[in-house]
Formats: structure tokens, C-alpha cells, sequence
């Protein structure tokens, strides 16, 4: 089968790239470029295609678009293709229905791969995304199952605070100086926080607060780094 494929990304230099690599792939055909959301929304239409490889985290682009997509075009299966995404990105992009993740610098097989084994009804997750899964204990398969919405939660200011904070990776002893307080009570705030989520790891916590507007995936592209 030949791959009807639509890149949605900002950047002239990943796009130029991106073109290179799919135009050489004997399956691959190419049928358009997205530069932003209104285009991608388009071109879904348009050329029906059986992959998206998009950037979600491009200038003027989010995961809100992917689940967009998936509803303009229910046959069309999103690979999510960025830089190194932190822990909010990455669930972000799976919780709004991508099928696959790999990242900017995989090798060229490797893109390719990922937009063929994804048309043939594959999940493609490259090694340096699973190692973020893993490192996080993220269970793709039961994240893709939860619901998008809560239960309503009596959840206290302070812990929204420490929630918003837990999420923009602060360590409790960061926490505890924003917020004044000892870092024994922040980590009890957070044990008070997991009881009420019914959730048992920071993930899920990080989760949660994209999912409930606590902090934008955006707004945290990438893991600082170590």
C-alpha cells in the first residue's frame, strides 16, 4: 500500500528535511505540507491522507490539533515527530490520540518506519520516547484507555499550587522555598493530592494538571537539561 502522507509543522528547516527523507521512501507518497492549524484542517479533507507527521509543539501548533484532526479525519492515524519532549508533551500528544512518537533526531529508516508500520496499523514508538515512558512508569496502552474527564475533586488552593509546581518539574525542596513552606508538608500535600486523584506516581499527577488546565503543554516543551 502507498502511504497518502501530510507533514504538519512551522519550521522551513524541519519541513525541508522531512520532504527529503519522505521523497526518497518507495511507499511514501507525499501529498502535502501543513504549516499551521487551519491548512492541517484543510488538507485532511482534501488529500485524505493515511498519516499525519506533525510537531505538535511547532509555533502555532498543539495536541488540541491532533484531537481535532481525529475528528475531521477518523481514518487518519497522527505520528507525533519533535524535539526531546518532556514528560507533560509526550502524555499530551497520547492522551489527544496520536498513534505513534518519534523524535527530530531519530535516523532516516527509523521516520520512515515509523510512517509506514503506523499506515499498517502499528503503533511506532522510537527507543528515546519509550526510554521517557519508562523512566515516568507510563503505561501507554491504559493511558489511551482513560477517560478525558474527572470526577469533580475537592482539591484545597494550596495543593493546587503544589500540583501546578509538581508539574513544571519544581523538586519539593523548589516547591517548598516558592511557596514557604517546609518540605515535609509538601510532601505530604502531595500523598493528600495522589489519595484524591487515585493515582500513585508523579506522572499521573503531571497528567492530571495538562489535562485540567493547571499548566499548557506548551508552555514546557522540553525537559531542562540535567
Amino acid at each position: 500500500m502507498i502511504v497518502r502522507t501530510l507533514i504538519a509543522d512551522h519550521s522551513e528547516l524541519a519541513l525541508i528535511g522531512l520532504r527529503t527523507v519522505l521523497g526518497e521512501a518507495d511507499r511514501v507518497d507525499l501529498v502535502g505540507v501543513a504549516r499551521d492549524p487551519i491548512a492541517l484542517m484543510a488538507m485532511l479533507v482534501r488529500h485524505k491522507p493515511h498519516v499525519v507527521l506533525m510537531d505538535h509543539t511547532a509555533e502555532g501548533f498543539s495536541a488540541q490539533n491532533i484531537r481535532d484532526g481525529i475528528k475531521r479525519a477518523k481514518n487518519t492515524r497522527f505520528i507525533a515527530i519533535t524535539p526531546q519532549p518532556s514528560t507533560a508533551v509526550l502524555l499530551a500528544a497520547v492522551k489527544a490520540g496520536v498513534t505513534s512518537y518519534i523524535r527530530k533526531d531519530c535516523d532516516v529508516q527509523e521516520i520512515i518506519a515509523a510512517v509506514t508500520e503506523t499506515a499498517d496499523g502499528s503503533k511506532f514508538y522510537c527507543g528515546k520516547v519509550l526510554d521517557v515512558l519508562k523512566n515516568a512508569s507510563i503505561d501507554v496502552e491504559k493511558l489511551m484507555n482513560e477517560p478525558l474527564s474527572c470526577e469533580p475533586l475537592l482539591l484545597s488552593d494550596r495543593e493546587c499550587e503544589v500540583i501546578t509546581l509538581i508539574a513544571e518539574g519544581k523538586s519539593y525542596t523548589g516547591i517548598a522555598k516558592e511557596l514557604g513552606l517546609s518540605s515535609h508538608t509538601v510532601v505530604a500535600h502531595r500523598r493528600n493530592i495522589m489519595q484524591k486523584l487515585g493515582v500513585n506516581n508523579t506522572a499521573s499527577v503531571v497528567l492530571y494538571a495538562v489535562k485540567n488546565g493547571f499548566i499548557s503543554p506548551n508552555k514546557f516543551l522540553f525537559d531542562r537539561p540535567s
